[in-house]
């Protein structure tokens, strides 16, 4: 049976508790594999945040440890975004402005909107309260989760 593949995909973030980090993570479609912006706000001003594509798409948890731990189909290690081998879910970092404001843009090559073993859909996006140093394992060293979103279809 075929997958449909849906238009875009959006994770809306909101804050873990304590703590006030929120925005929104689109994922389209790309020839090159999948675009992925974000709109965060409520970081530390200036700060590096680790920001990842979690196994569950489950928020149920206060603290975030509902979504289990970084989406990773291939079995990698943990890397950065470009590195030759990491998660799918390594997306690195986000990097704030001095208000405490992120954008963030990638094409990922290893996702995809359809179904199958490396879609993101129903996954999670969680931001952390740390910066990812990128070779740490299993996670970059990333510390708390600071904020969570389910990846669901969107128009």
């Amino acid at each position: 049976m075929a997958c449909a593949m849906p238009a875009a995909l959006v994770a809306v973030m909101q804050p873990t508790k304590g703590n006030v980090a929120a925005g929104t993570v689109h994922f389209t479609q790309v020839p090159a594999g999948v675009r992925i912006v974000a709109k965060i706000s409520g970081l530390t001003p200036g700060g590096k945040h680790a920001f990842h594509i979690h196994e569950f798409g489950d928020v149920s948890a206060e603290d975030g440890s509902a979504a289990g731990g970084h989406f990773n189909p291939g079995g990698h290690p943990h890397g950065g975004p470009e590195s030759e081998h990491h998660h799918a879910g390594d997306l690195g970092n986000l990097t704030a402005d001095a208000a405490g404001n992120a954008h963030y843009e990638l094409v990922a090559k290893d996702l995809s909107l359809c179904c199958g073993k490396m879609s993101a859909i129903g996954r999670s996006v969680i931001i952390h309260a740390k910066e990812d140093d990128l070779t740490s394992q299993p996670s970059g060293n990333a510390g708390p989760r600071i904020a969570q979103g389910v990846i669901g279809a969107t128009k």
